[in-house]
């Protein structure tokens, strides 16, 4: 068996304005934001209590707090976009999976979202084309 090590966010509240609305429609007023890094397990099993043995998250979670803060967005696939291609700047996150969901969908109910898993050569991929 393969031994395997992710980071995990979940329910992150992003400060956001996504989509466009008619009179009239439930405009929904939380994004939540889940998302899962996987990662060597060396960054995990550390021999010392050392920042420098582990994978720093904070720098990547202020950047996805500017980036949903970074205008209005049309869709959520594009923020999604936008947070994938900023986890594709660290090398240590070998695949990941991501998912935003707004609600409330209709009569202050419902949660409505996507979500995306990227293997290693799909995230390899987007680092390609960033290049």
């Amino acid at each position: 068996m393969t031994s395997t090590a992710c980071i995990e966010l979940k329910d992150l509240r992003l400060h956001t304005q996504i989509g466009t609305y008619a009179p009239g429609a439930t405009i929904p007023d939380e994004h939540l934001l889940n998302l899962t890094l996987w990662i060597s397990t060396q960054l995990i099993l550390i021999s010392e209590d050392l920042m420098t043995q582990v994978f720093d998250y904070d720098p990547l979670v202020l950047e996805i707090d500017r980036l949903a803060a970074d205008g209005h967005y049309e869709t959520q696939e594009r923020l999604v976009t936008r947070i994938v291609e900023a986890c594709a700047r660290y090398s240590e996150i070998k695949s990941l999976e991501i998912s935003l969901r707004k609600t409330p969908v209709r009569e202050s109910s419902g949660l409505l979202g996507i979500k995306l898993h990227l293997d290693e050569s799909s995230l390899s991929a987007t680092r390609a084309a960033l290049a």
